[in-house]
């Protein structure tokens, strides 16, 4: 089996959950999307999350499409930069655990990246307001071509963006170890604001992209099918998810739509395109078909938003396993 690497910020999820959107208004966080802040507002977003019920696990996109990879028995890879603190230890040991082989580098003098996660109990939505601390000292020079050496994918979020010099590296040494390039839009708001600059990493670079409806919208200014035959135009691999409707795949003159997986009750939206991707890659480097990668993803995606927070127990994956196996 193929083996993956990601890249992304190296974060800690600290989930909760809230009534109304009126505290997202308070706190300036449209809703459903990524912003980052400074150190004062997670303050004042970590004194609101104390009368709260929290809960904590290793996040970051690309450490959740990672994650969800090894549990399935991947061979895993990831890279990302963690302060010399707690959370940064919380983050080693849990990507030891998953088995996931890890080029975590430490920050002397920043601290872990924290994502303060509000999901909404009405419909599950997440908006997340990202402290990235250390995650966003990950520079250029840290990265080598022996860190991308016995990988055949790398999976690239792109919350990476605002550091422009080290995404282009990193997929520069990616192309010349043999790597393809899997680049995940992750927020419609990061796509609007850099949307040049996703244009040259699709025209150049990526192989495999995904994107939800806003994301493509934000990139295309069209609706799914359209935006789905644009971004197809670009890479191999285009993936337009569609939430509750499905997901369309276009490869080359090939369109798939591919039906969800019904889920009764959403609990937390958080990792679900994270999820969807690791499931759609998964099948990729299993030998599977196209629809079969797609449906392997709507599985994945349909168990992570039945629960709060990117994590799955023992017990689910093993109903995930199944699942898969009977497709």
């Amino acid at each position: 089996m193929d083996k993956i690497i990601g890249l992304g910020n190296a974060l800690v999820d600290v989930l909760a959950t809230f009534e109304s959107d009126e505290v997202l208004q308070q706190m300036g966080l449209p809703r459903g999307s990524m912003t980052l802040i400074d150190e004062e507002r997670l303050h004042l977003i970590t004194a609101y999350f104390k009368d709260l019920k929290t809960h904590k696990a290793a996040g970051g996109s690309a450490g959740n499409a990672i994650g969800a990879l090894a549990s399935l028995g991947a061979s895993t890879g990831f890279v990302g930069k963690i302060g010399n603190d707690a959370y940064g230890d919380f983050l080693k040991r849990t990507l030891k655990r998953k088995g996931i082989h890890d080029c975590l580098l430490v920050s002397p003098s920043l601290p872990t990246g924290v994502a303060s996660t509000f999901v909404s109990r009405n419909d599950g939505e997440r908006t997340f307001a990202t402290y990235l601390g250390a995650a966003a000292s990950l520079k250029a020079e840290d990265l080598s071509l022996e860190v991308f050496k016995g990988y055949s994918y790398l999976f690239v979020e792109g919350y990476l963006v605002q550091d422009h010099d080290m995404i282009l590296h990193a997929v520069e040494l990616a192309k010349e170890a043999g790597l393809q390039v899997c680049l995940d839009m992750a927020s419609y708001n990061i796509v609007e604001e850099d949307r040049d600059f996703f244009t040259l990493l699709l025209t150049k670079y990526v192989d495999i992209v995904f994107a939800n409806e806003e994301e493509a919208r934000a990139f295309t200014g069209k609706e799914p099918d359209e935006a789905l035959a644009e971004l197809s135009r670009l890479c191999s691999i285009a993936v337009v998810k569609l939430g509750a409707r499905g997901s369309l795949v276009r490869k080359g003159t090939q369109t798939l739509c591919v039906e969800p997986v019904a889920v009764r009750k959403v609990a937390d939206t958080t990792g679900a395109g994270d999820y969807f991707a690791a499931g759609f890659l998964y099948g990729l480097v299993s030998g599977c078909s196209l629809e079969k990668c797609a449906r392997i993803a709507s599985i994945l995606s349909a168990a992570v938003i039945r629960v709060v927070g990117a994590e799955l127990s023992a017990a689910r994956w093993k109903q995930v396993r199944e699942e898969i196996e009977k497709l």
